[in-house]
This record gives C-alpha cells, structure tokens and sequence, in this order.
C-alpha cells in the first residue's frame, strides 16, 4: 500500500474512526460502533470499504487491522525521499555529509529502513546497513556507529531497535 492510497483512505473521517477503534481493541463490528458511536450502516459500508482496500481483514467472528501496512507505506515514502538525496544514489549511501546537521538528515533516512518497536539481531543490522553501503564511501561498521551516536538506534544485549527518527506514513 502507497503513503498516498493509505493518507487517502484515512482521510475519510468515519474510515479514521474505524481504523482507530479496531486498533484500540474493537473486534466486532458492534464494538465498532459503541467505540465510534457511529451507526451500523456507516461502520459496515467503512469497513467493507478498508477491507476493500486491503487494509482491515476478517479474523474469525471480528475484524483486525493489517498493522504492517503501515510501516511499509512509511519505508516507502522514505525510499522516495532517498532517491532525492545528494548523498544517496539508486537507495544506496554514497557517502556521509561532514556537516553534522545535513548526516543526521542522511542518517533519518536510513535509520527509516528500521521498524519501530522491533527488535534485530546485530546480523540483520549488519545485512540491512550493508543494502546501504554497498559500492559506497562509507563501510557498515562507521553508519553503524553513528545511528548509536546520533541516538537514532540503541543496543543492549547483541540486539539493536530504532529509537529516533521521524515516523512518516506519507509525504507531507
């Protein structure tokens, strides 16, 4: 799902309300409308309208939402950005700014191909880190280093998780 087709099905105020109280822990499509204080028409013709879209699916006697569709629509924006960027050729770190403010704009950008609020073990770092690297100036070890530096991703116990960065879902 694209930032600019998951903006436009949120932007529907019912379909928001929808989302929100399915993401909030209604599973049906009565808790649906206690939660939104919509009527059963309006939640049924928005949730036919998400599922349509892909966006909601029918688990068992209620619904969920595909959470995950998110974080690919926000690693999606990113990459559209990162094709603009001086430093970055073809999704691939060219080399890193010296300027301090202009590498922690660089380095968003990367720390933007990790989820928030997962977890990776360093070898996934390393692999992800090594898309960016490949043919470039600047080796995996030293981006690495300044996500930790930059405060951008932590690490404790041989895992590393984001912990900065702007969380986009769609072009501003």
């Amino acid at each position: 799902m694209t930032p600019e087709s998951l903006v436009g099905l949120l932007a529907e105020p019912e379909r928001l309300r929808v989302v929100a109280a399915l993401v909030l822990g209604a599973r049906t499509a009565a808790d649906v409308v206690d939660t939104t204080r919509l009527d059963t028409r309006r939640v049924e013709n928005a949730l036919r309208r998400l599922r349509a879209a892909g966006l909601v699916d029918a688990d068992g006697p209620g619904w969920r939402v595909r959470e995950e569709l998110f974080g690919q629509a926000a690693r999606l924006g990113a990459a559209d950005r990162v094709r603009e960027d001086p430093f970055v050729r073809d999704g691939r770190l060219v080399r890193l700014p010296a300027q301090r403010g202009r590498r922690r704009a660089v380095l968003e950008r990367v720390c933007a191909s990790f989820e928030p609020g997962r977890r990776y073990p360093e070898r996934e770092v390393v692999a992800v880190l090594g898309k960016w690297c490949d043919g470039g100036e600047v080796d995996h070890v030293t981006v690495r280093r300044y996500l930790v530096d930059e405060g951008l991703l932590d690490r404790a116990g041989g895992e590393y998780w984001r912990s900065g960065g702007p969380v986009d879902v769609g072009r501003g």
